[in-house]
């Protein structure tokens, strides 16, 4: 209980840190403001900030199912995990801090929806928002890829938790979506400065995390593989 009670919180910190990077930060104030834009109550702003976490959510655990039941059902591939999932959790780690550091990195295109395609979602009301939560989830920076594949899915194969973990994590992604919905439903002045905030947090924030990956990663390999 207890090791999963520290998978859960890992994996909302995993999340918050990802929805506050760059990329991912700039994609979900971008999605919130298309889908508030048009929405004149406080109240209804707010709403399409959770509905637009709860697409993430669900995108999360899709593909957590899919992903911790394959290679969970498949014999000689859990059985490989079992064996040296000891051994690469080390790596991984340290491979994750390399890319929190963005000393490793790899390119990506934005995902870009046209305006035939934005028309159809603004159309949908608060349930574009649903939808466009459960799309962004998929378009995968350096960082969340590497936070999500590298950390999240190791947390939850260990932990056999095929929705949980995922959707902490999802939770998390969307917190701070839903606080700049709350924000934006009542000052745009305030999103950007809180935007300048969550811009200087984040840069220290992901910098201590990639280091203590890094230095734990290097402490697991050494006693899991060495000793």
């Amino acid at each position: 209980m207890e090791n999963l009670f520290l998978a859960l919180l890992s994996a909302l910190w995993f999340g918050i840190l990802t929805s506050i990077s760059p990329c991912p930060l700039t994609t979900n104030i971008a999605a919130v403001s298309f889908i508030s834009r048009n929405i004149k109550s406080p109240i209804k702003s707010v709403a399409s900030g959770i509905l637009y976490t709860l697409g993430r959510v669900f995108t999360y655990v899709i593909l957590g199912i899919i992903i911790v039941s394959s290679l969970s059902l498949a014999p000689r591939i859990s059985i490989y995990l079992q064996k040296y999932m000891g051994k690469l959790i080390g790596p991984i780690m340290i491979i994750v801090g390399l890319f929190l550091l963005e000393l490793l990195s790899f390119n990506t295109k934005g995902r870009n929806i046209d305006e035939e395609k934005q028309e159809k979602i603004k159309k949908q009301g608060l349930l574009g928002s649903l939808f466009l939560g459960s799309l962004f989830a998929l378009s995968f920076c350096p960082i969340s890829a590497a936070l999500f594949f590298g950390s999240v899915i190791p947390l939850a194969l260990e932990e056999q938790s095929r929705i949980l973990v995922p959707a902490i994590y999802g939770i998390g992604t969307g917190i701070p979506v839903i606080i700049v919905a709350i924000t934006l439903a009542f000052s745009t002045k305030l999103v950007a400065k809180m935007f300048r905030r969550i811009n200087q947090f984040e840069i220290w924030a992901r910098t201590i995390t990639g280091g203590f990956f890094i230095i734990l990663g290097i402490y697991f390999s050494i006693t899991r593989i060495y000793l």
